[in-house]
C-alpha cells in the first residue's frame, strides 16, 4: 500500500501518522483520551486485516476512552517484518517497542482473531499497566486435525514464492472472490467495507506480509502457556464465526488458571468480523468491560 497513492481516502486519515521504533515502521491511528485519567485502549488487528477494520468501532470507544490502532508489520501501511517479526513473540515484542516509542500505556489490549494472541502473548510477558485483555473471536490456539497438519506448512511453502502474492491478488480483483473469501468468515459487510478489503488483497506487498506472518505463527507455546495468564481474559465470541469455531472459547477458559477472572460475551447472529459487521453491539460489551477494568477496587 502507498500512503501517497491510497492515504487520501483512507478511514481517519487526519489520526494517521507513521512511527519508527527499533528499526520498524509503523503506521498509526490515534484518538487521545477525551478527559484527563480517562483509560486508553489498545486496538490489534489479525492477519490480512489492517488498522481500518476497526473505522466505525474506535470512533464509538474514543468517546470514553484514548484509543490506538495500526497495522501489523506487512499489513497495510507498515512496513515488512524485519528478522523475527513476523513471529507471534516477535510482534509482541515489536508493538511494546511501539507504545514505548509513542509514550503510549494502555491498559486494555483489544486483539481481533490472531490480534488477540499478540495481546495475550504481550500479557504473559509483562506488558506493564495492562489491567484487562478482549478476545474478540481471538485465535488462540491451534488448528485441530487435518488443518493443523496442513496449514502450516502449505502457508509456509507459498510465502516461499514470491509469484503467489501476485496471483492471489489478481484473483482478488473478481468481485465474486472477494465477497466469497469475506462471506467464508460468517460475516457480511457492506459495499465500502469490501472495498477497502479489496484494496488491501489486491496489493501483493499486503498479501506477501499475510503469508509471512501465516507462514511464521506458532500458537502451541501459547496454548502451553495460557495456565500462567494473571491479566484478566474477556473473550467476545460471534456465535457465526466460520474462521475460529466459537467453542474455542470454552477450551481457552478451561487452560486459565482458576485465579485469573475472566468473562464469555456472545454475539448472536455475528461471524468473524463482528466490529466490523455491528460496531455499536460490540462496542456496548467492551465498554462495559473498560468501566469493570478501571472500577476502584472494593
Amino acid at each position: 500500500m502507498d500512503w501517497r497513492r491510497d492515504g487520501p481516502g483512507w478511514p481517519h486519515h487526519d489520526r494517521s501518522r507513521f512511527v519508527v521504533a527499533d528499526g520498524q515502521r509503523w503506521f498509526v491511528q490515534r484518538w487521545p483520551p477525551p478527559a484527563p485519567g480517562a483509560p486508553e485502549l489498545l486496538l490489534i488487528h489479525g492477519t490480512g486485516a489492517s488498522s481500518h477494520s476497526w473505522r466505525d468501532l474506535a470512533p464509538l470507544l474514543a468517546q470514553h476512552a484514548g484509543v490506538m490502532a495500526f497495522d501489523l508489520p506487512g499489513h497495510g501501511f507498515s512496513a515488512p517484518a524485519r528478522g523475527d517479526g513476523a513471529t507471534l513473540p516477535g510482534m509482541a515484542r515489536g508493538v511494546r517497542a511501539l507504545l514505548a516509542a509513542m509514550d503510549a500505556a494502555p491498559s486494555v489490549l483489544v486483539g481481533h482473531s490472531a490480534g488477540a494472541a499478540i495481546a495475550v502473548r504481550m500479557a504473559l510477558d509483562g506488558a506493564a499497566g495492562v489491567r484487562a485483555l478482549v478476545s474478540l473471536n481471538g485465535a488462540l490456539l491451534p488448528l485441530h486435525g487435518l488443518a493443523g497438519r496442513v496449514f502450516s506448512p502449505l502457508a509456509k511453502l507459498l510465502a516461499l514464492n514470491p509469484l503467489v502474492p501476485r496471483l492471489f491478488a489478481w484473483r482478488a480483483a473478481d468481485p465474486a472472490a472477494l465477497r466469497r473469501l469475506i462471506e467464508s468468515t460468517g460475516s457480511t459487510l457492506d459495499a465500502a467495507g469490501q472495498a477497502l478489503y479489496r484494496r488491501l488483497v489486491t496489493d501483493p506487498a499486503h498479501v506477501a506480509g499475510a503469508l509471512a506472518m501465516m507462514a511464521r505463527w506458532d500458537l502451541q507455546p501459547l496454548q502451553s502457556a495460557l495456565p500462567r495468564l494473571a491479566t484478566p481474559l474477556h473473550l467476545v465470541v460471534g456465535e457465526q464465526d466460520r474462521t475460529v469455531p466459537p467453542s474455542n472459547s470454552e477450551r481457552v477458559q478451561r487452560l486459565l488458571p482458576a485465579t485469573t477472572v475472566t468473562s464469555l460475551h456472545r454475539l448472536p447472529g455475528m461471524g468473524h468480523l463482528a466490529h466490523e459487521e455491528r460496531p455499536p453491539a460490540v462496542a456496548a460489551p467492551l465498554l462495559r468491560l473498560l468501566t469493570d477494568a478501571h472500577a476502584p477496587a472494593p
